[in-house]
């Protein structure tokens, strides 16, 4: 059986249900047993992610990029793209899905736009106890950077692209002897 087609597009504000799907289930996979589920899964605290996440698809100072499969969200990313330093404040990714290259491919579109933007360094936090998530962001090219209380700090040297080389003109036909 094959895995559907994956897209990864920007977010609209009539993707927040799907989004906020995610991020609670893929929340509940990495803070559950380090924490009560008042604390990342009460009511207050959905509130408060359905907000952001909301103020965060209208923003100009965020993109929000979502990974679909049959036309449903899989996955999610909310970064900054304006200067260096800029964040990946959410990348999750649903659980049901996985080891299928989600995680990969929506990270890949992440750099792609800060390399748009040209930003050279980018940085994110995450829950220590999350050594899944902490060995997947090593893979991609983060590197540990200090840790704030129970979260690891990481920062990823973004890969430039390539100087596109000159476009030159054609060279002119050599002219033939009479």
């Amino acid at each position: 059986m094959s895995t559907p087609q994956l897209e990864i597009r920007h977010a609209s504000i009539e993707d927040l249900d799907e989004i906020c799907g995610v991020h609670a289930r893929a929340r509940a996979t990495y803070y559950g047993g380090h924490l009560a589920s008042e604390v990342y899964s009460g009511p207050a605290e959905l509130e408060r992610q359905r907000a952001g996440t909301a103020q965060a698809i209208v923003s100009r100072e965020r993109t929000v990029l979502c990974a679909t499969r049959q036309d449903h969200i899989v996955g999610f990313a909310v970064l900054g793209a304006r200067f260096d330093g800029d964040e990946l404040f959410h990348f999750h990714i649903d659980p049901e899905v996985w080891r299928t290259g989600t995680g990969t491919a929506l990270h890949q579109a992440c750099v792609a736009e800060w390399q748009a933007a040209k930003v050279a360094v980018a940085r994110l936090e995450v829950f220590a106890p999350n050594a899944r998530a902490r060995a997947f962001y090593a893979r991609q090219g983060w590197e540990e950077d200090g840790r704030d209380d129970d979260h690891v700090t990481m920062r990823l040297l973004v890969p430039q692209l390539p100087a596109q080389p000159p476009v030159l003109a054609p060279s002119p036909a050599p002219s033939q002897p009479s």
